[in-house]
């Protein structure tokens, strides 16, 4: 009897990624980032007018959010679980029941 062997690869993408955790997908949310960034130190700047300050603002907005929206091992990026927290704070959290005798007495 001859038997029939299932490979199943792991670790196999979807999309093409340019580094490990990091797609084209994560690539917008962290130009977005980087420019919410720019904003704060836009803002930064015209409060302060420090040179050094606002440089660390802009670097600081851009390497967080790589960061942010790099994927772990589990698929996962910290703005994934904030979305996912933001989503079940939202579902229903009460679950209406009656309490019935236990015995049925």
């Amino acid at each position: 009897m001859e038997q029939w062997a299932l490979y199943i690869p792991s670790g196999v993408k979807v999309q093409n990624e340019l580094f490990n955790g990091f797609g084209k997908r994560e690539l917008l949310q962290s130009v977005a980032g980087s420019l919410f960034g720019g904003v704060v130190a836009a803002v930064i700047w015209i409060c302060s007018a420090n040179v050094a300050f606002t440089v660390v603002a802009v670097l600081t907005g851009i390497f967080g959010s790589v960061m942010m929206c790099t994927k772990d091992l589990n698929n996962q990026s910290v703005v994934d679980q904030v979305g996912n927290m933001i989503r079940f704070a939202k579902s229903q959290q009460i679950y209406p029941y009656r309490a019935l005798s236990e015995w049925g007495e």
